[in-house]
């Protein structure tokens, strides 16, 4: 029987709140249990997978427990790390009275609309080629849904201002080669003919233009790479997590829509929090009432995904036993 644990990439996804951290450990736990060799990645800047699992994670692959390894990406420190590579990489094709403007640049960017996505996307690209090398399965513990939306929708947004700086290095390089011929070569003479001193400078911009050009080539193709297992359903699936409420199936419904335009993989919805039939008193009554209309809402919304429905637990679920009591859960579901 095969299962969605025996994907090789698992993103899960949903409203914040609803239980995507809990979901994401569970599942990892259940993984381990059928002989995978877990990566567990957190890109949720409110990092809850450190207290659920009850230790400190960080930004260095840690062992939570057999067979599974923890990650926290740290989206302020992706973007600080991503400028200083790239300023690192311009300086060494710029000239030295070029670095302030250079830094001026790095500091104008870093406020910049997706500064934080496009690190984290280069960061979540390096990071699954680490998961496909040395795991069976990674899974994606993400941010709340509109992040989340954003990110799995820039790949293709990036690999195409890429191919434009591309296209613009290739008209400078013709351009220069154009330059290079109308340009009077002073400083030839008859006896020396190699004695432009231009030659040099030329020299020079061409190794600058190609370590430009490998550099841009490097980045396309590690985010196509990572936008062809987005998609591909036989490796990657993306699971949503909800709560038998108004906002949550709403926020969900657009999501859904969204990536299936995509054509993102989504393998179904873990409906969480379900009250159980034994609860009793009026109150919750009332409120079992007004959730039977909402899973109602959910099953006309998503009837064409799979469903897995959790009933809401008496305590919190912290700690190994309790990721373990809610493993159990996901598998009577049919996970």
């Amino acid at each position: 029987m095969s299962h969605l644990t025996d994907k090789r990439i698992l993103l899960v996804g949903g409203k914040g709140g609803v239980g995507k951290t809990t979901v994401s450990s569970a599942l990892a736990l259940l993984a381990a249990r059928r002989g995978k060799k877990v990566l567990l990645v957190s890109t949720d800047p409110a990092h809850s997978l450190a207290d659920a699992f009850g230790c400190r994670i960080g930004d260095n692959i840690t062992r939570l427990t057999a067979n599974i390894d923890g990650l926290e990406l740290d989206p302020d420190r992706e973007v600080e790390q991503h400028l200083e590579r790239v300023s690192v990489q311009l300086k060494q094709f710029a000239r030295p009275e070029m670095y302030g403007a250079i830094e001026k640049q790095m500091r104008l960017t870093r406020q910049s609309p997706g500064a934080q996505e496009a690190a984290m996307l280069e960061r979540i690209a390096n990071t699954l080629k680490l998961g496909l090398k040395d795991y069976d399965l990674t899974i994606f513990d993400t941010a709340p849904t509109g992040h989340t939306l954003r990110l799995l929708s820039l790949p293709e947004a990036i690999a195409a201002w890429t191919q434009g700086l591309l296209n613009a290095n290739r008209r400078s390089e013709k351009l220069a080669e154009v330059l290079e011929h109308l340009t009077p070569k002073a400083g030839r003479s008859i006896d020396n003919p190699l004695s432009d001193p231009k030659e040099h400078a030329t020299a020079d911009m061409d190794a600058r233009t190609k370590a430009i050009a490998e550099t841009l080539l490097t980045r396309q193709r590690l985010l196509l790479r990572t936008r062809e297992l987005f998609q591909d359903k036989e490796q990657t699936a993306l699971l949503f997590v909800l709560t038998p409420e108004k906002l949550p199936i709403l926020e969900t419904a657009r999501t859904v829509k969204t990536l299936q335009q995509e054509r993102l993989p989504i393998a179904g919805l873990v409906v969480n929090r379900i009250l159980p039939e034994e609860a009793g008193g009026d109150f919750l009554a009332q409120r079992r009432r007004q959730e039977k209309i909402h899973l109602q809402q959910i099953d006309q919304d998503f009837d064409d995904l799979p469903r897995y429905s959790i009933p809401l637990q008496a305590t919190d679920i912290q700690g190994i036993d309790g990721l373990n009591g809610m493993a159990d859960l996901l598998k009577n579901a049919g996970l």
